[in-house]
């Protein structure tokens, strides 16, 4: 090894403003010199879709200007193609030079220094709030919540109806409850993308298997009950019968009434992204997209946006790769501003990777609950096994916090 090993030199990974502002504590750096300098430590890369070639080359030569980089597609540079992506390399303090100057532009690039100004705050954000649940409450941000899964189905992939008696089912959630969760999902119809081909269980059922379990929990525990349908129908009746927000496994875009129900009721809801099928153009691009007209529908009809939680569907609409290429960026997800639910419990993905039964897929679903925690991409995680997960989720943000 060359040089002087006397001063003991480390790679000091930067990842947010507060790592930044540390690290130059850390050195001594004076008060006005930790102001001036944590937005040029911190890093960001920025992806833009179908942007005008015009406003891709202003945009380039603005980025360039300020020290950053932009790189655009090949056919940009001879005007081959109308349109391209762009891919923006920079600093926190670039970025903002550069806002400035593309409010003074055409092609469209005055409202995109706004979706980049918004995408940067999103990132940063760790606002700590209360989320109201009709006559409950609960706090997002300031520590990951555990969501206990109750599944009062015949044919649930996890538990083979283990919970479908109404009796098992209540002292399964007042178990889950005593273990830690802050949450209970109660559902009644298998969500498992091989009952996709099946005739769908009708909202009639789906509420007559739903009801007895819910009326008790609403009395019985002191924790938020969700439901997880994509029926309006359903969620009228839950919600008529004290359930506390609505989990829809297609993002409010399968039953175009289920999010005025919603609204009426004033409760949170979870939109996850799914799918018929595999094929993407760009999947992570289609994911983002398919969430934001999620949230476009929801605020449309009335929720307000601080109800609004996402999910990237793990297990939906992906194969088992697709599912892990979602899972190395959530991170990337924080760039939405909502907060986040990760449901990778006992999923397939972790069953073909481990070859391993539903039933023994419990390492493979804390593992996944520990990355999510770490990248700072769960807000709540939806598990089967509470008490396990509770106790990673904890450990890992004991070692995340500091």
């Amino acid at each position: 090894m060359k040089g002087n090993k006397d001063h003991n030199l480390r790679v000091v990974m930067i990842e947010s403003r507060d790592d930044a502002y540390h690290a130059l504590v850390d050195v001594g750096c004076d008060n006005p010199g930790v102001k001036w300098m944590t937005p040029k430590a911190v890093h960001r890369v920025i992806k833009v879709k179908k942007l005008s070639v015009k406003g891709a080359i202003i945009l380039k030569q603005e980025m360039l200007s300020k020290g950053g980089e932009a790189a655009l597609s090949r056919g940009a540079g001879n005007f081959s193609v109308a349109d391209t992506d762009v891919l923006l390399m920079g600093t926190l303090r670039q970025y903002r030079e550069l806002c400035k100057k593309l409010k003074m532009q055409p092609f469209g690039l005055r409202q995109l220094a706004d979706e980049i100004q918004d995408v940067l705050d999103n990132i940063e954000q760790k606002e700590v709030r209360t989320l109201p649940c009709r006559d409950l409450s609960l706090t997002l941000g300031e520590r990951t919540l555990v969501m206990g899964i109750l599944n009062v189905t015949p044919d649930s992939f996890s538990d083979g109806g283990k919970y479908f008696d109404p009796g098992v089912a209540v002292e399964h959630a007042h178990q889950m409850v005593e273990e830690g969760a802050d949450i209970i999902d109660l559902g009644g119809e298998s969500t498992r993308p091989s009952t996709w081909s099946e005739e769908p269980l009708s909202a009639e059922e789906e509420v007559h298997r739903l009801l007895p379990v819910l009326k008790r929990l609403v009395q019985e525990i002191k924790v938020p009950i969700s439901i997880d349908t994509y029926k309006a129908e359903t969620a009228r009746a839950t919600l008529d019968a004290g359930a506390h927000m609505i989990n829809d496994i297609w993002g409010f875009q399968c039953d175009p009434e289920i999010a005025a129900v919603a609204a009426e009721y004033d409760v949170p809801v979870i939109l996850m992204h799914n799918q018929d099928g595999i094929e993407y153009e760009e999947m992570m691009g289609d994911i983002f997209a398919f969430l934001r007209r999620s949230v476009a529908i929801a605020q449309d009809a009335g929720v307000k946006p601080e109800q609004i939680i996402l999910d990237p569907g793990i297990g939906f609409g992906k194969d088992t790769q697709q599912n892990l290429t979602v899972m190395r960026h959530l991170r990337e997800f924080r760039s939405l501003g909502k907060p986040m639910l990760l449901g990778t419990s006992r999923k397939a993905t972790i069953g073909k990777t481990l070859n391993l039964p539903p039933d023994q897929r419990l390492e493979g679903s804390l593992a996944t609950i520990v990355w999510g925690v770490s990248q700072g991409a769960a807000d709540i995680v939806r598990v089967h096994d509470v008490k396990e997960s509770v106790r990673a989720v904890r450990m890992t943000e004991a070692i995340v916090s500091g």
